[in-house]
């Protein structure tokens, strides 16, 4: 069970746009994660690895949490809106929640649930 001082170090990494640096230091060697219901990414090195090809897509990530992050027992839920900006200044918003499951302090599942119409907004 992750303790509130490490969830609450986890989304101020997110806060501050470490996002590579929050999955490095907080996802276990064997995570896995699910946009909606695409296929899973398995490994923090490939979470990695795909995160950084999200932010080079990006001028500009930003993440802001809503609300405080729920704990309960090994899982953590916790509401974001993430701002995306494009080269050309344009502005996406991703309202969504992270469904996390924690071995200990280790991150080692997470499901993101969101429309993905609001990206094409």
């Amino acid at each position: 069970m992750p303790s509130r001082d490490i969830v609450e170090a986890f989304a101020k990494l997110l806060e501050d746009g470490d996002f590579v640096g929050a999955i490095e230091q907080f996802y276990a060697p064997d995570a896995t994660t699910y946009e909606n219901n695409a296929e899973p990414t398995m490994g923090r090195d490939k979470l990695a690895a795909k995160e950084r090809g999200v932010l080079a897509a990006f001028k500009e990530v930003k993440a802001v949490r809503v609300g405080p992050s729920l704990i309960e027992g090994d899982h953590v839920a916790t509401r974001w809106v993430f701002s995306f900006t494009n080269a050309e200044g344009v502005v996406r918003t991703l309202d969504e929640i992270a469904w996390q499951a924690w071995r200990g302090d280790e991150l080692i599942e997470e499901r993101f649930y969101y429309d993905p119409k609001q990206l094409g907004r």
